[in-house]
């Protein structure tokens, strides 16, 4: 079952701001409730858990990110997943256990596409383990799909996330356009008619109708 509805996951603004004397992109969204306080209840296995995420889809391609020359949507996403961990080169919860905190709220980037299988109409691209012409980012988790863990800082304060991207870590690109969603997904490991990371509920969207109007702002 979908996490339920909050004021946390409802969107009021969100925006990107380039800080030019430290090379520093700040992908930003401003909810109405507190940003981050809304978790998952975990399912006890990867195969039907739930992910939440405050994404932002953006005109970027897969390749600024370290993927290959892919069709789809490169975005990065914020998520929440108690019964996994997928990002094994970071400790978010400073414990000095790497694979414990994935219900803490990190970073990826994602390769998304339109998939009519999920009500959301969207899913994380796959690939075939054995397709040998697959880039990857060396951050990535290892999963066969269109994602990767760069470890970007994850500020949650108020009504506020932020997230610190390095412009070099995107190839120097700071003119693009963005949108941003909140959606709850979910992961699929044993029904091939279904995306093994698809969207099912957008709680909330900037634009209205993810048509990523919005330009970064610099400073």
């Amino acid at each position: 079952m979908p996490t339920s509805k909050s004021p946390d996951l409802e969107i009021l603004d969100t925006r990107v701001r380039y800080l030019k004397d430290a090379d520093l992109l700040i992908f930003e969204q401003i909810v109405k409730g507190t940003a981050g306080k809304t978790l998952p209840k975990p399912q006890g296995s990867v195969n039907g858990a739930p992910v939440l995420g405050y994404v932002f889809p953006t005109t970027l391609k897969p390749e600024d990110a370290g993927f290959r020359k892919v069709k789809g949507i490169l975005a990065l996403a914020v998520t929440s997943h108690p019964d996994f961990d997928d990002t094994p080169l970071w400790d978010e919860n400073n414990n000095s256990n790497y694979a414990d905190d994935g219900i803490i709220f990190h970073s990826h980037w994602v390769v998304l596409v339109k998939d009519d299988r999920v009500p959301g109409g969207l899913s994380v691209k796959q690939f075939n383990k054995t397709d040998k012409t697959v880039v990857l980012p060396p951050t990535n988790p290892g999963m066969p799909m269109y994602l990767d863990s760069p470890g970007f800082p994850v500020l949650l304060k108020g009504n506020k996330l932020s997230v610190l991207v390095p412009a070099q870590r995107i190839r120097s690109k700071t003119e693009f356009k963005f949108d941003g969603v909140v959606v709850y997904m979910q992961v699929n490991t044993t029904n091939k008619n279904l995306p093994m990371l698809g969207v099912y509920q957008a709680y909330s969207l900037s634009s209205g109708n993810l048509s990523l109007p919005y330009s970064v702002q610099p400073q």
